[in-house]
C-alpha cells in the first residue's frame, strides 16, 4: 500500500485525482500505476486499468490469476469489473469510496453472487486519513487549475495545439476509426 500512495501522490501533483495502484503476484510487484484520464484524455485511464493491463502484458495472460490488486480508493464500478473479468484473487483499498464505490459502498461488484468470479477483499481503513489528506490537498490544486489558464486553454477542446496530449499521440499515429476533433 505504501507503493500506492506514493503514485497517489504523483497524479495529485500532475493534476490528477489521487489514485493509486500496485499489482502483487506470489509477493512480487507486476504491475504499478497512477490514475491518468485527464492528462491522456481517456476516461479508462484508472490506475487500476492501466496496472492491470501492464500486469496482463507481462503475463501475457488477460487471467490475473493468483494476484492481489492494491489501491489507495475503493474501485469504481468500471475498475471492479475488469478485476472481475481478470480474475484477480484479491483486492485490497485503502479509503472507501461513498459516491462510487464498487466493492461494498455503493455496489458490491467485486463479490456479486451472480458473477463467475468473486474476489477477496480487504478495506484497509488505517489508510483512510492519509489518502484524505491527499484528497484534500488534491483539491486545493484543482481549485486553482479550475480557475487558472489550464482550465480556459482547453475549453476550445482537443483541437488546439495546448489540448490533451492524448491527442497529438493520436494525431502521430494512423488509427482504424475516425476522430472527432471538434470541427464537425
Amino acid at each position: 500500500m505504501e507503493r500506492a500512495l506514493e503514485l497517489a501522490r504523483a497524479a495529485a501533483a500532475a493534476g490528477e485525482v489521487p489514485v493509486g495502484a500496485v499489482i502483487v503476484r506470489h509477493g512480487e510487484v507486476i504491475a504499478a500505476a497512477s490514475n491518468r484520464p485527464i492528462g491522456t484524455c481517456d476516461p479508462t485511464a484508472h490506475a487500476e486499468i492501466i496496472a492491470l493491463r501492464t500486469a496482463g502484458d507481462l503475463l501475457r495472460n488477460y487471467r490475473l490469476l493468483d494476484t492481489t490488486l492494491y489501491v489507495t480508493l475503493e474501485p469504481c464500478a468500471m475498475c471492479a469489473s475488469a478485476m472481475v473479468h481478470a480474475r484477480v484473487q484479491r483486492l485490497v483499498y485503502g479509503a472507501t469510496d461513498p459516491r462510487v464505490g464498487a466493492a461494498g459502498s455503493i455496489f458490491n461488484i467485486v463479490q456479486h453472487p451472480t458473477l463467475n468470479h468473486r474476489l477477496d477483499v480487504t478495506a484497509e481503513g488505517d489508510w483512510a486519513e492519509v489518502i484524505a489528506d491527499i484528497e484534500k490537498q488534491h483539491g486545493r490544486q484543482r481549485a486553482g487549475f479550475q480557475t487558472g489558464s489550464r482550465f480556459s486553454r482547453n475549453a476550445a477542446g482537443p483541437s488546439t495545439a495546448s489540448g490533451c496530449a492524448r491527442w497529438r499521440i493520436r494525431m502521430s499515429k494512423p488509427c482504424s476509426y475516425a476522430l472527432d476533433n471538434g470541427s464537425s
